[in-house]
């Protein structure tokens, strides 16, 4: 496993692994779904939407609020609007938490984890569960950095290596989606996928394509651009990585 990239490693170990627990073979999670209008899609990183929104704005959250549905939740096309997806209370067996990026009284509108990239959508607040995170994750893709900053603190930044010429990392806003502790800690004890993926693969090793952060046992690749789409960074990085909360917003520029 050592050479082999995790561009979607983490849909293969998410389905085995909770949000930063020991993973447990054998065990399968499904997302939560209550009874919502029939035919509609989930709202999972294995989901396209043809229907949704996309939010192309490249700033944080708003005041880095992000919510979590209890049961499954309607996303609509607007205040008002029509069904267009379900989110389910959980994604890759951890809580669901999303990014609020715009507000309307009595509704929020999310990023999704779903294709197309930035989808996004609009949930009725009532019943959501709020939160705030104080971080912000930025991978400048130009430069093979990723940035932490705490509120108005830097954290630290470090040189990563990024998607290559032809796999490239997406640019734009996306956040932190779930935390995966995969059963072989090799390439990487920690997965961080994010609610967006690769633009030239549609799958890889038997996965949709997320794209995520992890660490890489080989400290050559960093400051380079050589994966299949997800960021690999240092472990100094992955250890402060590991205390930021789901749903914090990362921007990826060029």
């Amino acid at each position: 496993m050592k050479g082999q990239s995790v561009a979607a490693l983490v849909v293969t170990v998410a389905l085995s692994a909770g949000c930063g627990a020991p993973a447990k073979a054998g065990r399968a999670h499904s997302p939560t779904v209550a009874a919502v209008p029939a035919g509609l899609p989930q709202a999972t990183t294995f989901a396209a939407l043809k229907d949704a929104g996309l939010w192309t704005a490249q700033a944080p959250s708003e005041e880095g609020m992000v919510v979590h549905p209890p049961s499954a939740a309607v996303v609509y096309s607007g205040p008002n609007g029509s069904p267009v997806a379900v989110l389910p209370a959980t994604e890759l067996g951890a809580p669901t938490w999303v990014p609020v990026v715009q507000t309307r009284p009595g509704w929020y509108r999310v990023l999704l984890p779903s294709r197309p990239n930035h989808a996004a959508g609009w949930l009725r607040a009532p019943g959501l569960r709020t939160a705030h995170t104080p971080y912000t994750v930025t991978v400048r893709l130009s430069r093979q950095t990723l940035t932490l900053t705490d509120g108005d603190r830097e954290v630290g930044t470090w040189p990563v290596a990024i998607g290559g010429r032809t796999t490239p990392t997406p640019a734009g806003l996306t956040f932190v989606m779930a935390q995966i502790a995969p059963a072989d800690p090799e390439p990487s004890p920690l997965i961080l996928p994010l609610g967006v993926h690769s633009p030239t693969l549609d799958s890889f090793g038997g996965g949709p394509g997320t794209v995520a952060l992890h660490g890489w046992p080989d400290s050559s690749v960093f400051g380079k651009a050589v994966t299949h789409g997800c960021v690999r960074v240092p472990s100094a990085a992955l250890r402060e990585l590991a205390k930021v909360p789901l749903g914090t917003p990362v921007l990826i520029t060029r």
